[in-house]
Order: structure tokens, then sequence, then C-alpha cells
């Protein structure tokens, strides 16, 4: 049985409406975090260039609220919602979602490379949230006592896997969505991410034999899934 992929460029607030009631059985996604107005121009060791701005898209509000009606709906009602998110976010995600599902947790995705702190003025940013929100009798696969913390360790993207062109600042390993999607899915169920980016989670699906919707508003980046999924 050959997975269904479905990748669409386009606008998700829009798209999310399109999608059929209680027919998703996995969210998994990167929202934009809204940390541009903290993020620090770009920083140099010698020549090198370390970008520490974050993407022109971050810079426009991402209010959790937005999504809280359709992620309910197009959810199977054994479904699971997993979505990356920074410290200034984490509380709206609270506000607005942890009422609607029986459990609100979350996971820590520790960086063991992240990028140096070249002034030494506070601590490196190595660590990661990421909410995690079901209703009972949600499916979950329980691999084993040691691998089910909630919190994961692994590098950033590093190449092969980074891409060069596009570009993108908030790449996620393939190796982290797969841990994910292990444990929060089975195989044929299908997995939605609504913030696409270029495409990690449906690489990780392909992997996986999980089907996959994606959607990205970006051209560049949403090429960038095609070829690196389709």
């Amino acid at each position: 049985m050959k997975e269904k992929i479905n990748l669409i460029n386009a606008d998700a607030f829009i798209e999310l409406k399109k999608i059929k009631e209680n027919s998703i059985d996995l969210i998994l996604t990167d929202a934009p975090y809204n940390i541009s107005k903290y993020s620090k121009q770009d920083v140099y060791i010698g020549n090198r260039k370390l970008n520490t701005k974050i993407a022109s898209w971050d810079e426009i509000y991402f209010n959790p609220k937005l999504v809280v009606e359709d992620f309910k709906r197009i959810l199977k009602p054994n479904g699971n919602i997993f979505v990356f998110t920074s410290y200034n976010q984490i509380g709206l995600w609270h506000k607005f979602f942890d009422k609607e599902f029986d459990t609100f947790q979350f996971m820590v995705w520790h960086k063991t490379n992240p990028t140096p702190c070249v002034y030494k003025t506070t601590f490196l940013n190595s660590c990661e949230l990421i909410i995690c929100l079901w209703n009972k009798g949600h499916k979950w696969n329980f691999i084993s006592q040691d691998k089910m913390h909630n919190f994961i360790e692994t590098p950033i993207c590093q190449s092969p896997e980074r891409l060069i062109n596009p570009k993108h600042p908030t790449q996620k390993p393939v190796s982290v969505l797969e841990h994910i999607i292990k444990i929060a899915s089975n195989e044929h169920d299908t997995v939605l991410d609504p913030f696409m980016g270029v495409g990690s989670t449906g690489v990780a699906c392909k992997n996986l034999n999980r089907n996959f919707i994606g959607i990205e508003i970006n051209k560049e980046y949403f090429a960038a899934a095609q070829k690196r999924i389709i």
C-alpha cells in the first residue's frame, strides 16, 4: 500500500478550513515562534557569519487561538497534536488549548550543538519546547521506559541533511520528527503539517509509511519540500 502525499502551496489558515472533520491522526508542526523582536543581528567569529536573525515570516504575529477550532475539528478523537514552540509562546498555547483537550503536556528538545554564545553574556539557546495534546483513548505507542522521556537530545541539522538553498533557519532533524511520529501514530495514518517549511515532517512520514498532508505558503520552501518528499 503506497502512502498518499498531498503537498499544498497556499495559506494554512485558508487550507485548514478545507480539511475534512475527524480525518487527521497526528498534527505535527513547527509554528512561528514570534521571537524576531528578541533575536539579535548576525554576528561573526572571524570571517564566519552566525545567522542569529529569524526569517521575515516570523515577524508576522502568530496567535495559537487562530488554529484551535480547526485543529479540534480535523483531528480524530484518538489523534494527537505536537507543536514546536518557544518560551514566549507556550503560555498562549496553554491558554487556548488546555481547556479543549484532556491532556496538555510538553517535551524538551535539547540541541547538543547550539549556536555559540559569542559575547558570553547569557545561556546558549540549546533547548526548544514541544507541546503535546490529546484526549483520553488517544493512540500511543509506548516504546520503552528509557526511550519515553519527555526529553529528546540530538544535534541540530547539519550537512548533508541541512539545506543550503533555500536555507530555513528552524529546519528540524528528521530523527526528532520520526521519534514523535512513531510514538503518536501508526503506519498508514495521516499526519498533517500546516507550516511545512522545507518538508522535514513529510520526509519522516515517507520513511515511516504514513500518509502526509503538508501546507506551506513560501514558494521556495515548498519547492524544496517537493524535491525532498515526492
